[in-house]
């Protein structure tokens, strides 16, 4: 089999746990495994070089942010090459660049438009585990640029994808996708499977252990994605092409947004616009690596295969965040397969507890109608 494995800031975050990945990353090959390796930048060094950014320049350009930011990932890259061949295993490390991953030019929140990874090809032939500098690409005018947030998912499954590897596995500290986040919503579960449509559902609204364009990529060319825990063999949660049933599945709360009037709309670069209309946008402040415009709110997402499309569902949803807030949401609204709400930051805690229980109970998944 054909692997391509991410492991994320947390599973690289220091010399020990880059050994660990380096042993996990052994044992594929051993199994008989081709491997791939994508790696984010170590722990928390991409939030450091950008107060490094900020310190020297009030609004620092975006071109040379990418330049900047895009170092995390290659110390990572080469410190597990190092690893795996200290193990015994031949590996050598690339640049998104030298991966052949070319992008658009929208520096800081690039789109990955093309694909050519002929020196992981020529590595994999070799009998070298390729690993790669995730989050990054090179634009078609030669410039460096860098992914946004999650980027490092993306550069896993658009390698997924030109390869035609059989699954990639997207790894981190978490142990596979939750019915919400498990470390403030009590009762919620572990997910064993998903569909890509519920997946890209998720990941639209802020669940922070998916990437929206991760997840769209895999959707669009019919990638396996199994999301799992860097410290374990087992587990995890298989995401994949089906026709999912009608239920809930999971609550999302995503509380780094802002609301953006319709005047200020313009201030905004559209990769950050999470939704718009004519009352303003949500936008995403992940990405804005500058002031930040408009009020911080929250959304709380349900988020189920068709549950916007049922009118019995929706008005299942809307009646119990009334009962929870004593009024309806001012702004919401719903696609086919989530209804989203729009709350105070303050409120987002309560609410995505409320409507997890509510909903979910403590099997984590609403039976079908």
């Amino acid at each position: 089999m054909l692997l391509v494995q991410k492991y994320g800031g947390s599973s690289v975050a220091d010399v020990a746990k880059i050994r660990q990945v380096a042993s996990r990353v052994a044992r594929s090959v051993a199994a008989g495994h081709q491997v791939v390796v994508v790696v984010s930048a170590m722990g928390n060094t991409t939030n450091e070089l950008l107060a490094l950014a900020r310190d020297v320049a009030k609004t620092p350009g975006r071109r040379e942010l990418d330049m900047l930011i895009s170092v995390g990932e290659r110390v990572t890259m080469a410190l597990l090459a190092m690893a795996l061949h200290d193990s015994g295993v031949p590996a050598r490390s690339f640049t998104g660049s030298q991966s052949g991953i070319i992008t658009d030019d929208a520096h800081a929140s690039a789109r990955v438009v093309e694909v050519r990874p002929d020196r992981i090809k020529a590595s994999l032939a070799a009998g070298e585990v390729p690993i790669v500098a995730g989050f990054q690409g090179v634009s078609r005018s030669r410039e460096v640029t860098t992914l946004g947030r999650g980027g490092s998912d993306t550069t896993a499954v658009v390698l997924a994808a030109a390869l035609g590897a059989d699954e990639c596995e997207l790894c981190s500290d978490v142990d596979g996708i939750w019915s919400a986040d498990p470390r403030g919503v009590p009762g919620a579960v572990r997910l064993g499977e998903l569909s890509l449509d519920e997946a890209l559902a998720m990941a639209r609204n802020g669940a922070r252990i998916l990437s929206e364009d991760a997840v769209a990529w895999a959707h669009r060319e019919g990638i396996t994605l199994r999301a799992s825990a860097t410290g374990k063999s087992d587990g995890g949660t298989v995401i994949r092409a089906m026709v999912p049933e009608a239920r809930f599945v999971a609550v999302v709360a995503d509380v780094q947004l802002a609301l953006v009037s319709a005047a200020e709309m313009g201030l905004v670069e559209t990769p950050c616009i999470r939704a718009a209309g004519p009352w303003g946008a949500i936008v995403d402040c992940r990405n804005l690596h500058g002031t930040e415009p408009g009020v911080g709110v929250a959304t709380v997402a349900v988020v189920g295969a068709r549950c916007g499309a049922d009118p019995a569902r929706l008005k299942e949803v809307m009646c119990l965040a009334s009962a929870c807030l004593g009024e309806a949401p001012e702004l919401w609204w719903a696609s086919t397969d989530a209804v989203v709400l729009v709350v105070k930051s303050s409120d987002a805690t309560r609410l995505e507890r409320h409507m997890h229980f509510s909903i979910l109970g403590r099997s984590g998944i609403s039976a079908p109608p």
